[in-house]
């Protein structure tokens, strides 16, 4: 890892820590960016689930819609926005998407709450649902098929990990006279600059 993305990986980690402390209810949440192989966007929130020198990882089913769309497309921008920090801050991040190893989907998987494993075995992600009444009753099935063992991970239920190329750290200034402090991976070596507002 080189000196520039150790130091945006540790401004990136400074802020979340501070966002965490500062009582976001939800510091961990993204705006993940995805777009299918012709380039039409789609825009949801996730949760980051780990970030290291690696990159920054959240966990889904293939067969979502984002999953469809990184398997055609396998880039990816997040964007967190922290309201409780200064006058806002946000981090942009921006890069090339590669599936986590089975160890770690596993050990996420086995961290979450019981109730949320079996929501993920009875929801077919992104697919059309008749009624509400449906899914609970999968939820239900699911639960008596599992009762009194452990729920492994479901089939197609994964993480992804956003390996980063680019990082924008926007700090919020009255007037509009914001700082903006850019990160980008180059020829195979880290660049910083800054911009304008």
């Amino acid at each position: 890892m080189t000196d520039l993305h150790a130091e945006a990986l540790a401004t990136f980690r400074e802020l979340l820590d501070a966002a965490r402390a500062s009582g976001d209810p939800e510091p961990t949440a993204m705006t993940l960016a995805t777009a299918t192989r012709d380039g039409r966007p789609s825009a949801r929130t996730v949760l980051l689930k780990s970030c290291d020198e690696r990159g920054f990882a959240f966990y889904t089913h293939v067969a979502s819609q984002k999953g469809h769309e990184l398997r055609e497309n396998p880039r990816a921008a997040l964007l967190f926005l922290w309201k409780t920090l200064r006058k806002q801050v946000q981090v942009r991040i921006e890069g090339a998407v590669e599936v986590v190893s089975d160890a770690e989907a596993d050990a996420y998987f086995a961290s979450r709450d019981r109730l949320s494993q079996i929501g993920a075995w009875a929801s077919q992600q992104s697919e059309t649902m008749d009624a509400r009444a449906t899914f609970e009753a999968r939820i239900a099935e699911v639960e008596r098929e599992f009762e009194g063992r452990d729920v492994p991970r479901p089939p197609g239920w994964t993480g992804y990990r956003v390996i980063p190329d680019g990082f924008e750290f926007w700090y919020g200034a009255p007037y509009r006279l914001h700082e903006r402090q850019r990160y980008d991976l180059r020829d195979g070596a880290w660049a910083k600059r800054m911009l304008y507002p």
